[in-house]
């Protein structure tokens, strides 16, 4: 009889439905930015592994009323915790000139963000922007050529990513890590777009965010992981073909070292 346990954090009330009936199954509604804590109040010191699936799920995009995807009616929401209070209609509506520059440029690397801005901006001053169809039409005229989808999504995935600060909770996810897994143990981190991948790459590299190697005295590499899979691994054609959302992972596999 095995004695492992799986406990799984998310923060969208949405996924506790899905909770299987195991006594070895513990379900805990919240932020993975919080794991250390949750576990040192059940006692639990180390882990074996941890598996981290980013981004959102499928679920977020096809329920329209959640206003993750652009391809719905909807308002403009995109919290996966519905509890907080910051949403994506509160961002266009009053972030300053300054921030929405710094989301659309740092988290969608959108590269007309100064555009995009300018027609937001003149827009809300006109009437609240709070659907997303109309947020659509609004912001059309930035888009070039047959760049659409591909435009749409990186303007998305900005509001998403501050909508949710995503990046700051991968980066505090990581660091617990550190002190969690045990030597031997795993890190496994499946990323979907390339802000998360390098923050992923670089900490399992080096140990820190900006991929800064530190050497010992021999020169021997101070990191407090091991690269696994050296090339990241990827979805094959098949796997797109049964599951077109998937084209975008990259999974990337570390072992806990003893330094």
């Amino acid at each position: 009889m095995t004695t492992g346990r799986l406990i799984a954090f998310d923060q969208d009330e949405d996924a506790e439905r899905n909770v299987i009936k195991d006594e070895r199954f513990l379900f805990i509604r919240q932020n993975f930015r919080f794991l250390q804590n949750n576990l040192r109040y059940r006692r639990i010191q180390s882990i074996d592994g941890l598996l981290a699936d980013l981004g959102i799920s499928s679920h977020h995009l096809d329920v329209p009323e959640r206003g993750f995807s652009f391809m719905h009616s909807g308002e403009l929401d995109m919290r996966m915790n519905r509890k907080s209070s910051l949403t994506a209609r509160e961002i266009l509506q009053n972030y300053s000139e300054e921030e929405l520059l710094r989301v659309f440029t740092s988290y969608g690397e959108v590269r007309n963000s100064r555009k995009l801005v300018d027609f937001i901006l003149q827009a809300r001053s006109v009437k609240e922007i709070r659907e997303v169809q109309h947020f659509v039409r609004v912001i059309r005229p930035c888009i070039q050529g047959k760049q659409t989808n591909k435009y749409l999504s990186q303007v998305f995935q900005a509001l998403r990513i501050e909508v949710n600060q995503e990046l700051v909770c991968l980066r505090k996810l990581l660091s617990q890590c550190i002190e969690l897994i045990r030597v031997g143990g795993r890190l496994v981190v499946i990323t979907y777009h390339s802000l998360e991948d390098r923050l992923v790459k670089n900490f399992i590299r080096s140990g820190n965010f900006e991929g800064e190697i530190e050497k010992d005295f021999y020169g021997n590499v101070k990191a407090p992981f091991f690269q696994v899979n050296r090339k990241v691994i990827v979805p094959g054609e098949e796997e797109i073909r049964k599951n077109n959302r998937a084209r975008s992972a990259k999974l990337r596999i570390a072992e806990r070292t003893a330094s």
